[in-house]
């Protein structure tokens, strides 16, 4: 999945903002308090409101009060458009309101285009709980060819109609759909969380806090050797001193992540190396996934990381996107910036107390001055990205 436009409405700081054409890789920069992380907030609440309701997401919030924007009544909206694996554009709506002192869905459209010209098929199309969807998608895209639909009804209007459709084998489309959010990663990643001896078990994935580093670094170790290579040697590039990384069981059934430096006789158990050393093994144990998330989010990657690591931390990102997962990042490090392009780097800005959206690319001013040897990390910096010579 490639998401191209995301359009959000009534979230917070986000009364109306539109992230347009997209590239597998986002970077999002701004000042404090400009919505970086209220957009990456839209991801959590979509996967929340999916994996739960959108009544637990909005709890976990505060409540709808302070979920919509100020002054806004309502409802809350996230559309996102994406392609497909069939390359075929397709948009789903969200609109989350509270009716009769109760929050419910109301609005739910996940519509697909048939070509550049053909009348999209609305796979799923639902308000309050109740409405239709496709019973013959797997014709879908055959010439000639018109949709059926039948009503359905959700027991609770809180429920996603795509959670509840997805679980049937007949609504593929929607299932895989489904199987998308679900798969989203957007790091909460805690140091203190990776430093422990971890319970052992089997872990593919690392978790979105990074407490199973452990683990997944030895199922990479067992299952993916030519990964776990991978990512030992961009530790020994990256990190003076450390030739050496493993996850070794201890008698009481745990596992310890051991660090070994060329200077000492003895490795170091993870607990007792540096903050940035932790968060670069967890970063790369994350980026080096044999099987990428549809969608990776990341704030901030920078802290506790070494300054001229960062440009090549940016390439790793997007070879990540390279491989099948869509990246956004937040940063306010020049250094990570200046190891991307204009048109990866987009920017918030506060007007009327509201967040707006810039592209870097859409600047004239930038891309001159790219085009004549300046980094885009420098030009954030000297504050030349504070609107000047957009279109």
């Amino acid at each position: 999945m490639q998401i191209e436009q995301i359009e959000i409405t009534n979230y917070r700081c986000f009364r109306h903002a539109t992230f347009d054409n997209l590239p597998p890789m986002v970077v999002v920069v701004g000042a404090n308090g400009t919505g970086k992380s209220t957009l990456f907030d839209v991801f959590t609440f979509l996967k929340e409101a999916l994996t739960q309701n959108a009544a637990a997401a909005v709890a976990r919030r505060g409540g709808f009060k302070e979920l919509v924007s100020r002054s806004e009544d309502g409802p809350v909206g996230i559309t996102v458009k994406f392609r497909e694996s069939g390359g075929r554009l397709a948009t789903y709506e969200l609109r989350i309101a509270l009716e009769g002192g109760r929050v419910s869905v109301a609005r739910e459209v996940l519509r697909y285009r048939r070509g550049q010209y053909g009348r999209p098929w609305h796979f799923v199309d639902f308000s309050g709980g109740t409405g239709t969807a496709i019973t013959n998608e797997s014709v879908y895209g055959e010439q000639g060819v018109e949709e059926q639909r039948a009503e359905y009804k959700l027991d609770d209007p809180s429920v996603l109609a795509i959670k509840g459709l997805g679980q049937f084998r007949e609504f593929q489309v929607v299932s895989e759909f489904r199987g998308l959010i679900e798969n989203w990663h957007v790091s909460d990643f805690h140091i203190a969380d990776a430093r422990p001896s971890a319970e052992a078990g089997y872990a593919e994935h690392l978790s979105t806090r990074g407490d199973n580093v452990a683990q997944v670094a030895r199922y990479l170790y067992e299952n993916h050797r030519d990964r776990f290579d991978r990512v030992l040697e961009s530790m020994r590039q990256r990190v003076p001193g450390v030739n050496d990384v493993e996850a070794r069981p201890t008698e009481d059934g745990r596992l310890v992540l051991r660090f070994r430096d060329g200077s000492f006789k003895d490795p170091f158990i993870g607990r007792y190396v540096s903050d940035g050393t932790i968060k670069m093994f967890a970063y790369l144990v994350l980026l080096y996934d044999p099987k990428p998330h549809p969608l990776l989010a990341v704030e901030e990657p920078e802290n506790q990381l070494y300054p001229e690591l960062l440009a090549e931390l940016a390439e790793e990102f997007r070879d990540y996107a390279r491989r099948g997962g869509q990246v956004f990042v937040s940063t306010h490090s020049p250094d990570f910036l200046n190891g991307l392009t204009l048109d990866e780097i987009f920017w918030l800005v506060k007007r009327d107390g509201f967040s707006e959206v810039c592209r870097a690319s859409d600047s004239d001013l930038l891309r001159n001055l790219v085009t004549e040897g300046d980094l885009p990390g420098a030009l954030w910096k000297q504050g030349l990205f504070n609107g000047a010579g957009l279109k």
